[in-house]
């Protein structure tokens, strides 16, 4: 692939953190970003690196009137050798290129992208943090580009990555953090955007999450919009229940996000012999769970918090404690193994871990 690459001059070029102990998340933007063009005559082209820069729209863009964009979300880790690395990479391709398809979009050309970020990572390698638990959140992005307000599917997109370095998701670091049930709202019904990472998928969820945070809540769990009944996500991470001794899952059926790491847990939870269900769970069958005693731990995972165990659940203005507000011993294992993979601190035995060539 042809690419033109423009790299930052020293007045373009942003201070690194001094301090990686407290870098947030989604606050530090690197020095470049990548960049190509889609049209329905040439198909994708223009492929380029330039410095981290505005991007330029007409008012009338139709991404901005009618949120035609998806977007999707993974990590640079570097090694104890001090070389990068990739988890999983060409899954969040694959689901690109399936949120595309429901948002009439064109599907992704992996190749070009996966050069692309190479090149990208080659140029900003030492903007990947070293300090233990940081890494570089990689942001790809598809946003309609036709200036036109009437309602069509556009015959224009811009994809683009910018990165991140990043630390801990949440405040709370990896500590139990306390969720409340939605029942006002609803985040996504049967053949609608549910299983697609597009923008309208976390718009329609930013006002429940703010209402359960000034009650105390860090995020949402998200219940069907037929029944009102069972599970589906955590705001930004899909959703595991351990009862007795066996974890479930919410199956991915067009409602939710078919995650990553969901992926992996999932597959972890099998090689280590814990049982582990896909299959629709209602809230009721969980706090009914809590009052027997069979509750044993909630967690949720997702590439930006990898595992969050939940030490508190609230459902109809009652707060359940779960696990005695500490984390799971499955949730700590399943951290420590996938963290330890992520950094090649620990044996990677399905292959999940692409090596990154920088200089």
């Amino acid at each position: 692939m042809d690419m033109h690459i423009q790299t930052a001059d020293p007045a373009q070029r942003r201070p690194k953190p001094a301090d990686e102990s407290h870098l947030g998340f989604g606050k530090i933007y690197s020095d470049h970003m990548f960049l190509l063009d889609w049209t329905r005559e040439k198909g994708w082209h223009g492929a380029r690196i330039t410095p981290y820069q505005p991007l330029a729209m007409d008012p009338a863009t139709l991404v901005l009137h009618y949120g035609q964009s998806i977007f999707e979300g993974l990590k640079a880790y570097r090694n104890p050798q001090g070389n990068l690395q990739l988890f999983r990479p060409a899954m969040n391709w694959a689901r690109m290129t399936q949120s595309a398809q429901r948002l009439s979009m064109p599907a992704l050309d992996e190749a070009a992208v996966t050069e692309g970020l190479g090149q990208l990572l080659t140029l900003d390698h030492d903007w990947v943090p070293r300090s233990p638990g940081t890494s570089l959140y990689i942001r790809p992005t598809m946003i309609a580009m036709d200036p036109y307000v009437g309602l069509k599917s556009s015959s224009r997109f811009l994809f683009f990555i910018i990165t991140s370095p990043v630390g801990a998701y949440y405040p709370e670091g990896f500590n139990p953090v306390k969720i409340q049930v939605c029942e006002r709202y609803s985040r996504a019904g049967p053949g609608g955007l549910g299983q697609a990472k597009t923008a309208a998928n976390y718009a329609a969820s930013l006002l429940a999450q703010v209402e359960a945070a000034e009650q105390g809540y860090t995020q949402v769990l998200w219940l069907d919009a037929c029944n009102r009944k069972y599970l589906e996500e955590v705001g930004a991470m899909n959703i595991m229940v351990k009862i007795g001794g066996k974890v479930i899952t919410p199956p991915v059926a067009g409602t939710i996000l078919a995650g990553v790491t969901r992926d992996s847990v999932i597959h972890l939870l099998r090689h280590w012999k814990i049982p582990v269900e896909e299959r629709p769970i209602s809230i009721d069958e969980v706090t009914e769970a809590q009052k027997s005693g069979q509750l044993e731990e909630i967690f949720g995972c997702g590439t930006a918090a990898v595992i969050s165990p939940v030490g508190l659940l609230n459902h109809k203005e009652r707060d359940y404690v779960v696990g005695g507000g500490k984390t799971g011993p499955t949730a700590q294992r399943l951290f420590d193994e996938l963290v330890g993979i992520q950094y090649g601190t620990r044996p990677d035995p399905f292959g999940w871990v692409e090596k990154v060539k920088t200089p």
